[in-house]
Parts: C-alpha cells; sequence; structure tokens
C-alpha cells in the first residue's frame, strides 16, 4: 500500500495500485484511498483531489475531467468514481492530495492502460499489449492466451521477451 502523511494526516491507497485498464471495453479500476489521522483513525470531511495526467497514458472522470474532488465518509475512505481510461496504452500516475482543517497528505496511485485485439486467422487467440517503461528504455510486452475450444493439437509452447523479462506458460 502506497500512502503519505505531512502533519498529522495520513493518506493510504486502498485499491488501484498497479491496475490494468482495458482500453477497448473504456473500463479502469477505480482508484481507493483512506484518510487517516496521526492516531490512524479514520477522518470524515476530508477533502481528497484525484489528478489524472494531461497528456500520455490517462483516463478521465466523466463529471469533472482530469480533476475529481470527492468528500471522505465516516469511514475515512474517498473512492474517484466513474474512472475512464483513455485511448493512450501506457503507465501513469494519479495524483492523489488530500486536505483536512489545513492539513495536507499525498499519495501516488500507478496504473497501466493496456489494449487487447483478437490475432487475425480465426485461431481464438487473444493478444493483450501492455507499454512496460524501464529506466533504460520503453519496452512492448505481448501476452498469448488461447480460447477455451478443445483440440487434438498438443499446447504450443509460448515465450516472449522483452526487455530482460520473459513471459510463457508455466514449466
Amino acid at each position: 500500500m502506497a500512502q503519505g502523511a505531512e502533519g498529522g494526516i495520513r493518506v493510504t491507497v486502498k485499491e488501484g495500485e498497479g491496475a490494468l485498464n482495458n482500453i477497448n471495453s473504456g473500463k479502469a479500476k477505480e482508484p481507493v484511498v483512506v484518510v487517516t489521522d496521526a492516531s490512524e483513525k479514520p477522518l470524515a470531511g476530508a477533502q481528497v483531489s484525484f489528478l489524472m495526467p494531461d497528456n500520455g497514458a490517462s483516463g478521465v472522470f466523466p463529471a469533472s475531467g482530469s480533476n475529481l474532488v470527492v468528500t471522505t465518509g465516516n469511514d475515512g475512505i474517498a473512492t474517484g468514481r466513474g474512472l475512464k481510461p483513455n485511448n493512450v496504452v501506457g503507465q501513469f500516475e494519479i495524483r492523489v492530495t488530500a486536505s483536512f482543517r489545513g492539513q495536507t497528505a499525498r499519495a501516488v496511485i500507478h496504473q497501466t492502460n493496456a489494449a487487447q485485439a483478437k490475432a487475425s486467422g480465426g485461431n481464438g487467440k487473444t493478444i493483450l499489449i501492455l507499454a512496460l517503461l524501464g529506466g533504460a528504455g520503453a519496452g512492448v510486452a505481448l501476452g498469448v492466451t488461447r480460447s477455451g475450444k478443445s483440440s487434438t493439437q498438443p499446447n504450443p509452447s509460448t515465450s516472449i521477451s522483452a526487455g530482460g523479462s520473459s513471459f510463457g506458460p508455466p514449466k
């Protein structure tokens, strides 16, 4: 769980860290945070801002665009409801700022937008395209899955490498 604290309040990421959003279906994992005081008691009435990047991979909140401001309930929870990914594949950060009685706390939630496309040829394979951004550069990984159709042919082994990582079926 990512968390940030300044002064006497804390903001802790409860859901959404590391989420994979499908840009084809427009589905994204809504970010959820908990705001607490220094003794970890939930704070009702804290203002929480979820700020999306303006460029590149990102998302929007239908009612407010790239910035959504909500108020925590009695449980100290704030949810970025309605998040929709944009059509750019890649990683991005949601910047979260919580404010309560002049005190502020911040956190960052990392998510990735991905596209899913059917492979041609009607063989039931699906390709998931992800952008993996590393310190030395960017790589692209392709994950291949088979449909649930039965076949008399053995299941072929698939291994795809990107950078120093390798993806494939269990050995």
